[in-house]
Order: C-alpha cells, then sequence, then structure tokens
C-alpha cells in the first residue's frame, strides 16, 4: 500500500471491506485512453496518440484482469506495437516484483523492481494499491491508464490501423449485449469469486458463492443452445472477460477461494466453451498455469504454509 508516494504496509488481499465482512475491490486511478489521433477517450486528457513501440504492458501471468489485456494484444496483433514486462508470480510484502523466475522478465522499460515503483515514478504522491495491468507510456513516462476494462476496450479500438481488423472485439451489433454481459459476469463471477475467497464472514461468503454458482448455471444454460461463443458465432471481449475467470477456476478458486460447490468439468456446455477459447488462435500463449497456481497458493492470509497442488493441469 503507497500512501503519499511511500511504501508503508505489507500487501494484503483484502483492498477494503463493506458493512457485512464483503470483499470490496480498489477503484482504478489512472483511466487516460490511447486514441488513433491523440484526443481524449471517454476519461482522461488528450495526448496519448496511438503510435508503434510508445506504450508498454505490465502484467502478472497469474492476474485475470492483467491477462484480458494479453489477450487483446495478441488477437489484435498488438504484439510488435506494444512490449510487455511480466512480474513473478508471487505476492510478496511489498506485492508484484520483478525477478527471474522462470517466464517472469526484468523491468527493461524504468528498471523497477517492484511494480509500486512505477506508479511513484508516474505520481510521486501516489496513495492507493499498487496493481496490474498498467499501460505506461514510455513518451511520456507516465500510467496511461491501469483499469483492464478500458485497456481491453482500447486496444479493439484505440491503435486505428496499427492493429489488425480481421477481428472486432466490440461490434456494434452487439454491443448492447455485451455490456450486459459484462455487468453480470463482472459482479457474480469475475468479481464474484474475490468475494467468496476473501469474505471475512460467512454470510458474506455464502453470498458471493451462490451467485458464482447461479451464474455459471445461466452461462451453460446460455451456451446449451450450442453457439460458439456467448454472442452467437463470433468472439467479442464478453468472451475474453469470462476466460480468464474460467481458465482459473478449478486450479485456484475452486479450492483456495472456496468456491467448491461444483468444478467447472461439470458444466459440459460450458467445459466444451472453455476448450474452444482456449484453442482460439493464439489464447493459450496468455495462460501459465504454473504462474496462476503459484501466485494463488502464496497467498499467506488464505494458504499460509505455501504449498502448492500438483494439480489440475491445462
Amino acid at each position: 500500500m503507497l500512501v503519499n508516494g511511500k511504501w508503508t504496509e505489507n500487501w494484503h488481499p483484502v483492498q477494503a471491506v463493506d458493512q457485512q465482512g464483503g470483499f470490496v475491490r480498489q477503484t482504478s486511478s489512472f483511466r487516460h485512453w490511447i486514441t488513433p489521433d491523440g484526443s481524449a477517450g471517454v476519461t482522461g486528457h488528450e495526448g496519448f496518440k496511438a503510435e508503434p513501440n510508445r506504450y508498454h504492458l505490465y502484467v502478472a501471468l497469474i492476474c485475470p484482469w492483467a491477462c484480458r489485456t494479453l489477450i487483446a494484444r495478441k488477437l489484435k496483433g498488438l504484439e510488435d506495437i506494444i512490449s510487455v514486462s511480466i512480474v513473478e508470480p508471487f505476492l510478496l510484502n511489498q506485492g508484484w516484483h520483478f525477478g527471474h523466475y522462470p517466464d517472469s522478465t526484468l523491468d527493461d522499460i524504468n528498471g523497477a523492481e517492484w511494480i509500486h515503483q512505477i506508479y511513484t515514478k508516474a505520481d510521486q504522491h501516489f496513495t492507493g494499491r499498487a496493481t496490474v495491468p498498467v499501460l505506461w507510456d514510455k513518451k511520456l513516462k507516465t500510467i496511461v491508464n491501469n483499469e483492464s476494462a478500458d485497456i481491453l476496450r482500447m486496444m479493439n479500438t484505440g491503435f486505428g490501423e496499427l492493429a489488425s481488423q480481421e477481428i472486432d472485439l466490440y461490434p456494434l451489433e452487439y454491443q448492447s449485449v455485451i455490456d450486459d454481459l459484462n455487468t453480470k459476469i463482472y459482479t457474480n463471477l469475475n468479481n464474484g469469486v474475490y468475494r467468496a475467497g476473501f469474505a471475512t464472514t460467512q454470510e458474506s461468503y455464502t453470498e458471493a458463492v451462490t451467485e458464482v454458482f447461479n451464474t455459471l448455471t445461466f452461462l451453460e444454460d446460455l451456451l446449451s443452445d450450442q453457439r460458439d461463443f456467448l454472442c452467437g458465432h463470433a468472439l467479442t471481449e464478453a468472451d475474453v472477460r469470462l476466460f480468464v475467470t474460467l481458465i482459473r477456476f478449478d486450479c485456484a478458486y475452486h479450492g483456495l477461494f472456496k468456491c467448491n460447490l461444483y468444478q467447472l468439468k461439470e458444466f459440459p456446455f460450458l467445459s466444451r466453451y472453455l476448450t474452444r477459447v482456449l484453442n482460439y488462435a493464439g489464447i493459450q500463449d496468455t495462460v501459465n498455469i504454473n504462474h496462476i497456481k503459484q501466485g494463488y497458493y502464496s497467498i499467506q492470509a488464505l494458504n499460509p504454509t505455501g504449498i502448492v497442488p500438483i494439480g489440475p493441469k491445462l
């Protein structure tokens, strides 16, 4: 936790709680947008123009929020446009760390040892949690955005002709459907598993787990008409946002987060859907089960022994 630019306390998974003891997620702090001409986006200030090799993405492969931005970067062909640094999977006392763990990197852009140093480089008086993903502007030496939903959306449209036009993750004809799905899936499933895992009362835990499995049942029913993806036969951002939670469900949320009414394999349509999205061009390259398990099971508040389960495999 940073307070006025200074690291003040060890990292802890529970960001805040409501009156019922439920987990409350921190609001993202940097909300600027990259646009083809550098004009202001839906939030933030102008000046962030889409340019090759100007922007850098900081991610953790354990983190579903960060990985949905990695997927968008992959699908939109932006790998040569936006460079990437990957933190180690372990959640340490000062949060995310750069190092030599397999499939991790050092920070070759800013030379930081910890993600929180990226935040204070952008704002030396920053107060809040230092989260991933972080979209960094090498030219202005500041954070563009640290809200994964924004970054996912801007990678679809913000880079104009620099990005592949072969896929549109937010097509006009499905935007209202995608928005409705995003709201339901985020509240009850993407964030619902965290509300279950980090609940501090039986009441808040039971409420969260019930919503998680009600939503999985809703999605199972939706996919039972043999559609390929949530909106039909084309993959959209709603699928990206759902996938990152589903791929972590049996290996982390089912056990560690106590979302154990059923395993995902007991939802046959969802299971086939998960395999379909995993096999979609390039998406499997963004999944690292070792990082996911090492990361989640390093949360001492939930797993004080630090023992990492052998399975399941990808």
